[in-house]
């Protein structure tokens, strides 16, 4: 038991999501506004420090210096690891209806 109510009427599968994720992945990143799971500081990903010189892109807090993302990328795909992220706010792309 997963304590997840089991109603088939409210449950889609994962494509339910595209939408809203696609609107996510086409602002610009730069603006988004990190809060940072170690320190709870928000700051626009373009304040953070980036260390691009490691096998992943590895950003950290620009106030406690704790990583908060990491991104790679290679033959097999692109992965986004972001556990030091509490939460990642961004404003909606020009012309988005919301």
């Amino acid at each position: 038991m997963t304590g997840v109510p089991e109603t088939g009427d409210r449950r889609l599968d994962g494509n339910a999501a595209g939408g809203v994720l696609r609107e996510v992945f086409a602002v610009d990143p730069t603006t988004a506004v990190s809060t940072c799971a170690h320190c709870g500081r928000p700051a626009p990903l373009g304040e953070h420090l980036v260390y691009a010189d490691a096998p992943a892109l590895v950003v950290r807090c620009p106030g406690c210096m704790q990583v908060v993302l990491r991104c790679a990328s290679d033959a097999a795909g692109l992965r986004l690891e972001m556990t030091g992220v509490r939460l990642l706010r961004m404003t909606p792309a020009e012309g988005a209806s919301g």
